[in-house]
């Protein structure tokens, strides 16, 4: 069948690799194709704009990964509402009616829920503009699917982490990486395993729920990965100190639902998944 990757940057082209390895004609739409493995057949497309190449007509499947060129709520609008808007104007213009279009969220629609409990039944409750255009983003699918016989997939994922992506492994090797004074905990996914779930949540053959949360089973608190870091490069323990506010709202994560469809992760913890990027057993692709 043909996937649709409506955004092809690292973890959609990893996504992409991924359905093509089970035999699928990949498309993947982004603004220099040309950098595309070859195994994925870029075409030009700015997700920004109503101007969208045509979808072919056997697309069973369309994955929505795009990323805010800034951190401004004119960026998220731009990229999560218009992107989305105009690739289902795309595919009302050209007639095709996948089974499904799964849309790339993130677990920042909770915001910050004090160190307690997030899963799929918890009202969303985003802290910020990046949360808030999501969750409009999620809505906006959702109501224009209904009814269309596309099943609408919300894949709300933590904070990516993998091979290029290595902020906290570069605040402990540079000394500015600070242990907070209170438990904060984080959730996470390791970008393959990520690019494993978006592929697993569009080929299975069950009837997908509208929304999962995909995070690792680890959501592990700031300061014991911090130290884990600082162990694994030989380093000493970052000191405790004021590590100003929490980057994505203190929470734990709930990854109970997408387990439930049988996906299984490759990195279950931070350990698993930081060793394996200390190993240099992957790549970022461009």
């Amino acid at each position: 069948m043909t996937i649709l990757m409506a955004g092809c940057g690292d973890l959609g082209t990893e996504a992409g690799l991924r359905f093509a390895a089970l035999g699928h004609r990949v498309v993947g739409w982004r603004r220099s194709p040309a950098i595309l493995p070859p195994q994925i057949q870029g075409e030009a497309a700015d997700l920004r704009s109503g101007n969208l190449p045509r979808i072919p007509a056997d697309t069973a499947a369309v994955v929505i990964a795009v990323a805010a060129d800034s951190p401004t709520e004119e960026a998220y609008r731009a990229a999560y509402l218009d992107g989305v808007t105009h690739v289902l104007d795309a595919l009302e213009r050209d007639g095709v009616r996948p089974g499904r279009v799964l849309f790339v969220s993130s677990t920042a629609v909770y915001g910050d829920a004090g160190g307690g409990w997030v899963d799929e039944g918890t009202a969303p409750e985003p802290g910020g503009f990046s949360g808030r255009v999501l969750v409009e983003a999620e809505d906006l699918l959702l109501s224009r699917l209904a009814g269309t016989g596309t099943s609408a997939v919300s894949l709300r994922l933590g904070g990516i982490y993998g091979p290029g992506r290595t902020r906290l492994i570069d605040q402990v090797r540079s000394g500015s990486a600070v242990v907070p004074q209170d438990v904060r905990y984080t959730n996470r996914i390791h970008r393959d395993d990520a690019a494993g779930a978006i592929v697993h949540l569009v080929s299975m053959a069950a009837s997908p729920a509208p929304v999962y949360i995909g995070v690792d089973d680890d959501p592990a608190d700031l300061g014991s990965v911090l130290r884990f870091l600082a162990s694994e490069m030989g380093l000493p323990e970052p000191p405790v100190g004021d590590a100003g506010p929490a980057r994505a709202g203190n929470k734990r994560c709930r990854n109970s639902l997408l387990r439930s469809t049988g996906f299984s992760f490759t990195f279950p913890s931070f350990r698993e998944g930081y060793r394996d990027i200390f190993a240099g057993n992957s790549v970022r692709h461009p």
